[in-house]
């Protein structure tokens, strides 16, 4: 771009395409800026002119800037930025500096800046909202669904002996002559998918029989964080802490021995001795399962929740209710919709789960019959969580 089609833009002023800033020496704002226009649809960037589209200009030496900005494309946003460095002298100013961010073929990874993403909303330069986020993984094709292959795993990847397992668990004969060959197994299984000549594997075969599931770039963060706190909130001290990693059901199990290894209360009725647990065990790893098969693979970054405050446990997974389901259809055992279909029958086959439907019936009744309360389901589209919470306090008389 050059500086008559610059000085046009300067004179119609900032807009969703446009941005101006009055100096050059702050490369932090300077990157969020083109990060922004990188993951839209391209932008321009002009530095020396002030929000009132007034050129102020930059007394600095413009070699100096022009290496500093070229320096920030390569790497300030991640990975490179595709886009065109210019400047122009102003009479008794000094001089104007331009950045013009093409638009970006889209790649895995969004650009970003401090370990953010930025977009513009309107003029500004922003953090996306969840919402936002989600659009602009979708974009990118960062959106975790559990048929997307996991471009950095490869078959070797998988452990064949649970895929058989599984099959065997499902009634199907993986003994009788002939068999089909292993890749042929994985396609039909969905555990994996071909892209250009090269087998590799789904999300829901990482997830479901991988031997090191979290080991790939792409589900690092696929995990149950476990937390217990001093207090009723966050901020009291954190009495212990744990992760349920592995596949699916490892994560459920981990997470339960951390639970166990809470402790319980003890209750004598004569000379016996009965050792009860905050909750029923039933009520947390139905609880559990829930959460690591329906949250939402396209959120990245966050991970499922369990914590244990000192009055109740949260059990938090990221993604709203899916395909349109509601808290009270939820609640009251309403036909149901699972974002995850695979994974989903997969716990049902390794009866991690109750029968589709069952779930929160259980819950609600081993809640009642435990100690009276009522759990509750929060669903918020907003922040893209939903939230389930067991009270330990016992339902007042």
């Amino acid at each position: 771009m050059n500086w008559p089609h610059v000085r046009d833009r300067i004179q119609v002023g900032e807009d969703a395409r446009t941005e101006f800033k009055q100096g050059a020496s702050d490369m932090r704002t300077i990157a969020k800026a083109v990060c922004a226009f990188a993951n839209g649809t391209g932008g321009l960037l002009v530095m020396g002119v002030d929000d009132d589209g007034q050129p102020v200009g930059i007394s600095k030496d413009p070699e100096a800037v022009q290496e500093r900005l070229t320096s920030l494309l390569h790497s300030g946003c991640g990975r490179p930025v595709t886009a065109e460095c210019g400047r122009h002298r102003i009479e008794d100013a000094g001089w104007i500096h331009w950045i013009d961010v093409h638009r970006h073929q889209r790649g895995y990874e969004p650009f970003a800046s401090e370990g953010r993403y930025w977009i513009r909303r309107g003029r500004a330069t922003v953090q996306p909202s969840p919402s936002e986020l989600q659009e602009l993984l979708n974009a990118f094709g960062l959106v975790l669904t559990e048929q997307q292959i996991i471009p950095s795993a490869t078959v070797d990847d998988i452990d064949f002996s649970a895929v058989r397992a599984f099959m065997q668990a499902q009634g199907m004969d993986v003994q009788a002559a002939p068999q089909p060959a292993r890749e042929e197994d994985l396609l039909v299984a969905s555990v994996a998918d071909e892209v250009d000549g090269v087998l590799r594997p789904t999300l829901y075969g990482l997830m479901v029989f991988g031997r090191q599931p979290q080991a790939h770039p792409h589900t690092h963060n696929l995990f149950v964080q476990c937390t217990r706190y001093d207090g009723r909130d966050r901020s009291g001290d954190v009495l212990s802490a744990a992760e349920g990693t592995g596949r699916l059901e490892d994560q459920v199990r981990q997470c339960m021995g951390w639970f166990r290894s809470l402790g319980r209360r003890e209750e004598y009725r004569g000379i016996r001795r009965r050792d009860i647990p905050m909750v029923p065990e039933v009520v947390l790893r139905e609880a559990l399962v829930n959460a690591v098969i329906h949250r939402d693979y396209a959120i990245t970054g966050s991970q499922v929740l369990l914590e244990v405050f000192a009055d109740r446990i949260v059990a938090t997974s990221p993604g709203a209710l899916p395909n349109h389901m509601t808290v009270e259809r939820a609640t009251g055992g309403g036909a149901p919709r699972s974002r995850n279909e695979m994974m989903a029958n997969a716990m049902v086959v390794r009866r991690l789960m109750e029968r589709r439907g069952r779930g929160w019936l259980v819950i609600r009744h081993a809640m009642r019959e435990f100690n009276g309360t009522e759990p509750t389901l929060e669903n918020d589209p907003v922040s893209r969580i939903v939230r389930v919470t067991f009270s330990l306090a016992p339902a007042e008389e």
